[in-house]
């Protein structure tokens, strides 16, 4: 199978732009200082709320008693959200902190039934409305004040003051670094740093191929004999590779390097303004079979476990259903696809899909049109706004009134390091799979050709986190809908990225799993699903590595030589910023 060089790519047709340049220009501007969000949106989601909810009178009324309920002296006392863990201390349940907490808390739930049930309103509008509420109280959370804080109190006088001055000192330098001009050096908190291929990403291994779009690293083998399929990660490029390559302890390379497994991964380039036109195409054709192709030549044509997670696997899930129907070669030069963390099915995208709609997107575009790209700490401060209670406001009270650095480790340092994203790519990603769902409903095309997942026929491992907000479990269920293949879904503890990052031995992990009776049919909804699967305590490491031991040939082979290596792993691309 030959890689199509860059000239002979077929690109799909471009897309419309979002308006002329002037009216780009205007809402690009307006963008940056919102912060990305649409401020159309919002009042269009506040407006259908407000003239809803005054024309039910009788939700009006029930809303003003419950009101003069709540804050009757008789009024029982109101429990804090489970996952809520701002008010656990001891000190919380004394007097007068206990009535600032039942103050908030009553307010939250108020305004929780204001958004809540109100005919008419359309359920992304009452979506939105809700989050916001959420946020703005948030913001006046006892915890994030000095006088209605015990804890904060406690700090201070048990260090005589010198909590409160290490706070303000904390607030002084993150206030200068993030105020100082480019060309002012201002220290980064002290701490360790993780410098990849330093600290992290130390793997051994050698990049062995490098297009325009990425760098194939494959790493060294550690055993005499290894399965003679190898082992392809696609990771997502909105995130640097080295996720899955972690410190040494903590790294799914290394771990499935000690197995006895031939692994590459790709590592995305981090572009620039200059590549503002690379698009979903770009990324299906240099990236996922330009590197499925090399890693089949260096392997003698075995077929390869693909492995997606995120974007990646969506990506795999798209590259494994066109090559389904011819385009770039056959399916059987897949052994099996492992998606983590992966959507294929856009119809329920959890909280980010508050930032997607039409008005949204038309101010994103702009934005991305204005600087060929979106930037990565755009992204971030978006997902840190979908958990400012505990990535903004607690953090906040930790490191400004209690004074204490969070402590930083290698997962935190590698969520620092962020990318970009083609204006065109992510412009078609978020139009076409998060606004119009077009993979799932079969209006997704490659090449000029439709692609239909129910075409996927190799063995698929499925795995989804309970916590996860950017790839919501149920919505990463969706696959079962979509797919006839032979699908094995874990469910495992953890977050989109602490769940993925699940070493053997790391404390509080485990996972369900139900394998499928012999001849059952019909099909289970995610529910019914996790009520009948079995929990397993520890990480979903080896439960993963025995499914591809099983679908991997029983005779071992010599590892594959890493023959004219470009450069020492990690490569440039990932060192990029």
């Amino acid at each position: 199978m030959r890689v199509k060089p860059a000239s002979e790519v077929v690109h799909e047709p471009p897309a419309p732009e979002p308006g002329n340049e002037f009216d780009l220009f205007v809402q690009a501007q307006l963008a940056r200082t919102t912060g990305g969000v649409s401020p159309i949106a919002l009042t269009l989601a506040f407006e259908d709320w407000w003239m809803h909810l005054a024309s039910a009178p009788g939700k009006c009324a029930e809303l003003a008693w419950q009101w003069l309920a709540a804050f009757s002296p008789f009024a029982p006392a109101v429990e804090a959200d489970p996952d809520d863990r701002r008010f656990v201390q001891p000190p919380w349940q004394q007097w007068p902190f206990d009535q600032y907490v039942q103050g908030f808390l009553r307010c939250q739930r108020f305004w929780r039934d204001a958004t809540t049930g109100v005919r008419g309103v359309a359920p992304h509008h009452a979506d939105v409305v809700r989050f916001v509420a959420r946020q703005l109280l948030d913001m006046w959370s006892p915890s994030n004040f000095v006088g209605t804080n015990p804890e904060v109190w406690r700090a201070a006088l048990e260090s005589g003051g010198r909590s409160l001055v290490d706070g303000a000192l904390n607030w002084r330098n993150d206030l200068c670094r993030h105020l100082a001009p480019p060309w002012m050096a201002v220290p980064e908190p002290p701490g360790p740093q993780y410098r990849p291929g330093v600290d992290v990403a130390v793997t051994p291994g050698d990049v062995v191929y490098r297009n325009e779009l990425i760098e194939l690293i494959q790493y060294a083998p550690r055993s005499a004999s290894v399965y003679r399929e190898p082992v392809l990660i696609v990771p997502s490029w909105i995130m640097k590779y080295y996720i899955l390559d972690l410190s040494p302890g903590n790294s799914l390379v290394r771990y499935l390097v000690g197995q006895g497994h031939t692994v590459f991964m790709i590592s995305w380039r981090n572009p620039g303004p200059e590549h503002r036109a690379l698009g979903m195409h770009d990324y299906l054709w240099q990236g996922l079979f330009a590197g499925l192709d090399e890693v089949r030549r260096r392997c003698a044509g075995a077929p390869a476990h693909g492995v997606g997670y995120c974007l990646g696997g969506t990506l795999l899930a798209i590259g494994a259903a066109a090559m389904a129907n011819g385009e770039h070669g056959r399916q059987d030069h897949l052994a099996s696809l492992t998606l983590l963390a992966a959507q294929t099915d856009f119809s329920e995208p959890g909280e980010l899909g508050l930032f997607i709609d039409d008005s949204e997107l038309a101010f994103l575009d702009a934005l991305m049109w204005d600087q060929g790209y979106l930037d990565g700490d755009q992204m971030a401060a978006s997902f840190q706004l979908l958990h400012a209670r505990d990535l903004v406001w607690s953090r906040m009270m930790r490191e400004y009134l209690l004074g204490a650095r969070t402590a930083s480790n290698d997962l935190m340092a590698w969520n620092a390091d962020s990318t970009r994203l083609p204006f065109r790519m992510h412009s078609e990603y978020l139009h076409q799979l998060f606004l119009r769902n077009d993979l799932a409903e079969g209006r997704y095309q490659a090449g000029g050709r439709p692609v239909v997942l129910d075409d996927v026929t190799v063995p698929l491992y499925v795995l989804a986190t309970e916590r996860d907000h950017v790839s919501p479990w149920r919505s990463v269920y969706k696959i079962h809908l979509l797919c006839d293949a032979p699908i094995d879904f874990v469910l495992a503890t953890g977050g989109h990225n602490a769940g993925i990052v699940s070493e053997p031995g790391h404390p509080r992990r485990s996972y369900r799993v139900r394998p499928a009776p012999r001849g059952a049919s019909g099909y289970r909804g995610p529910d019914a699903w996790r009520e009948q699967a079995e929990r397993v305590e520890g990480s979903w490491w080896p439960h993963w590595q025995r499914w591809l031991a099983v679908r991997s040939s029983a005779a071992l082979v010599a590892p594959p030589a890493i023959a004219r290596p470009l450069a020492p792993a990690p490569g440039r691309y990932v060192l990029e910023k």
